[in-house]
């Protein structure tokens, strides 16, 4: 098994959206699209509508307001591999 090697400079310590807020958001997101496409398919361009703009701003502000209720990515928040790694250099 080939070892990956981490690099906090790559992203800057962040979490990558990995949190209940962003895949909450994305999730959303990706059904407008879903959405969209079926309505430009069936030729409703008011489903489209709901599709491409309602539902992806529906998913910006339930990303927004659950990130705020605290299930959003932790400012500067370290890898789990990185908490390994600095603790083994330290000991």
């Amino acid at each position: 098994m080939a070892q990956q090697h981490h690099h906090p400079h790559l992203h800057g310590g962040q979490s990558h959206g990995n949190s209940p807020a962003a895949w909450t958001a994305v999730t959303i997101i990706i059904i407008g699209a879903i959405v969209a496409g079926v309505a430009v398919a069936m030729g409703n361009w008011v489903l489209f509508g709901v599709g491409a703009v309602g539902l992806p701003l529906a998913g910006l502000i339930v990303g927004r307001v659950m990130a705020s209720m605290g299930l959003g990515g932790r400012p500067n928040a370290r890898h789990p591999r990185e908490e390994v790694e600095s603790s083994a250099e330290t000991a």
